[in-house]
């Protein structure tokens, strides 16, 4: 994974998702601020094994497999 945005993940995810996915993640991986939010969506931060793990799983939840990349 030579990329750790999952920017592609949200992009696919429907409009009247977005909300409640980002708040998952957000809450998953304890972040409070946008700036921390954007920093992970554009890969700039790489996530821990654990954290990625989390990420896939709430994306699956909305039935995307493609999570990884921009």
């Amino acid at each position: 994974m030579n990329d750790y945005a999952f920017l592609k993940g949200y992009n696919q995810v429907q409009r009247m998702h977005l909300v409640l996915v980002k708040k998952e993640i957000m809450e998953a991986l304890g972040l409070r601020a946008r700036t921390n939010w954007y920093l992970r969506l554009y890969g700039k931060v790489v996530p821990k094994v654990s954290e990625a793990k989390t990420i896939e799983e709430i994306f699956k939840k909305y039935g995307i497999i493609e999570v990884w990349g921009r």
